[in-house]
């Protein structure tokens, strides 16, 4: 499922215009940024957190040109869903 895709959605679902739920999408991921980017997490109940992970320093191996080099510690955005988001997606999602 694509932005569009929400988007479209949302509209059919709520009757409101597809213009104005596509300003509502981009403005919440660009709150969403915001506050990642400022150290914050962002904590929506019963659908999951984005929140900022710390990773370690590093050594990593260039296996090409046979050398080694450090990769610093760096802050990345994840995602962690909620547990009653989580059970949804394990039990209704058939293999194929």
């Amino acid at each position: 499922m694509t932005k569009a895709d929400i988007v479209n959605e949302v509209a059919r679902a709520t009757g409101i215009e597809k213009v104005t739920v596509q300003r509502m999408v981009e403005s919440f991921m660009d709150s969403v940024k915001i506050a990642l980017a400022s150290d914050e997490n962002v904590y929506l109940r019963g659908f999951g957190s984005f929140i900022v992970k710390k990773r370690a320093k590093k050594t990593a191996r260039n296996i090409s040109k046979n050398t080694t080099l450090v990769i610093p510690e760096h802050y990345i955005p994840a995602f962690k869903p909620a547990k009653v988001f989580l059970n949804k997606v394990k039990n209704n999602i058939k293999r194929k």
